[in-house]
């Protein structure tokens, strides 16, 4: 029985992808172990999103190499589907369009030895791939429910990468939440490149979430991130109506200065921004909104800048993942007037130090609440889990409550956390 590591860099994606192609490769009679000199075969599942993306996954290929040189390793990816033309040694190089490939390019390589390229045209591909994951190792599970952007943000290379928009089937979406509800989980979080612009043959991202409301059992749905002009109002009308849904939405803003929004090629302007967050907070009032914002892009200026910063405050969004802006090779913004790094640090964290407070003052609006939290790990005496507004909690309990969803009271803040009890009755 061969020894398959995998590695997988990036999004939750492919997170998922790596975990179908795991369960792909034991039901063909491979075995998983950690990434190590025992390995037969390593699999890196690479990420293009940065240069320093890519360089990372040339570092693993190259940290695989040195633990077992007569290992194959397989190259697959967006590095690889957005750098074509780069000779890697590995023994299968395998783009993003066909990774349930993956089976018959290993029996190939292993029978003959022969290094084997399969990258097709991302940018013709029409079909959603047909990778499935039935088992998770954490206690909530991710379903990938869509592939591809048509955006072409001026900083982002993933359009590229991962070509044009393909939406999993809706029936096979209810199919394996409900295969996941079955198997002890209380909490799904639905993921794509471009969630918000699922779309399965006019049924629409919000067609799809009342599907799930009605046709199975879940108690939590979470997206893991939907852009601000894809809220619809059916989706707002079931934030209305259903606590299953959690009370908490990732809504990337990328910048709040117009100037900036508008060279990045994004959707919207910060009154539209505003506007739409207005009207979620009118119907889910205490719901937290997370964001992700990019300091130091081509072009802004300090007080360009202290545009963003103020908008963020304004918002009042419960975190920010701040992101200085790489130089992404092939993108619009590449050919722009590039910020000094040193500016671009400073700015991070300036902003780094505006989430930390955004997010104590979030908590703080919190503490003597009542809130439903999924327990994920445990930490010594603790359990430790999520509100479903994504509050981090730690309760003190010998009881074994991992997966469950259980009822507790917020105390108080303790460093990047909230302490918690158990109500009566649990």
């Amino acid at each position: 029985m061969y020894k398959v590591g995998f590695i997988t860099l990036g999004c939750k994606v492919n997170i998922y992808e790596s975990n179908a192609l795991e369960e792909l490769l034991v039901n063909n009679g491979y075995s998983i172990i950690e990434p190590s000199s025992a390995c037969d075969i390593f699999i890196i599942n690479t990420c293009s999103v940065t240069n320093t993306a890519d360089q990372k996954s040339r570092q693993m290929l190259s940290k695989c190499r040195k633990m077992n040189s007569n290992a194959i390793i397989v190259m697959m990816g967006c590095y690889i589907q957005t750098s074509k033309n780069i000779d890697l040694d590995a023994d299968i190089i395998l783009g993003n369009g066909n990774k349930e490939e993956l089976i018959p390019l290993l029996n190939e390589v292993l029978e003959k030895r022969s290094k084997k390229v399969n990258i097709i045209d991302i940018m013709q591909k029409k079909d959603y791939d047909n990778l499935l994951v039935s088992t998770y190792d954490h206690a909530r599970a991710f379903v990938k429910i869509e592939d591809g952007c048509n955006q072409f943000c001026a900083y982002c290379i993933i359009p590229y990468a991962r070509g044009p928009i393909r939406s999993k089937k809706a029936d096979t979406v209810i199919k394996e939440i409900n295969d996941i509800v079955d198997n002890g989980f209380n909490e799904v979080v639905l993921s794509g490149i471009h969630t918000g612009k699922y779309n399965d043959n006019g049924i629409k991202l919000s067609d799809l979430i009342e599907r799930i409301l009605n046709e199975t059992k879940l108690k939590r749905l979470r997206l893991s991130s939907i852009e601000i002009n894809e809220i619809d109002d059916k989706l707002l009308d079931l934030m209305a109506k259903s606590n299953v849904l959690a009370n908490h939405l990732h809504l990337p803003l990328q910048s709040g200065s117009d100037t900036i929004l508008k060279l990045m090629n994004r959707p919207y302007d910060t009154k539209y921004f505003i506007d739409k967050v207005n009207k979620i907070r009118s119907i889910r009032p205490n719901i937290a909104l997370t964001t992700d914002v990019i300091v130091g892009f081509p072009y802004e200026t300090e007080e360009l800048f202290l545009e963003t910063k103020k908008f963020v405050k304004d918002v009042g969004f419960a975190y920010l993942h701040v992101f200085p802006y790489s130089k992404r090779n092939g993108t619009k913004a590449a050919s722009m007037p590039q910020i000094n790094g040193l500016i671009k640090k400073i700015r991070s964290v300036d902003l780094n130090t505006v989430s930390k407070l955004l997010q104590l003052n979030y908590y703080d609006s919190n503490i003597n609440n009542v809130e439903e939290v999924l327990f994920e790990q445990r930490d010594g005496d603790y359990l430790i889990g999520h509100t479903s507004n994504f509050i981090k909690v730690r309760v003190k309990t010998n009881l074994d409550y991992i997966k469950e969803i259980k009822l507790v009271k917020l105390i108080r803040i303790d460093a990047d956390l909230v302490e918690a009890i158990l109500v009566d009755g649990e």
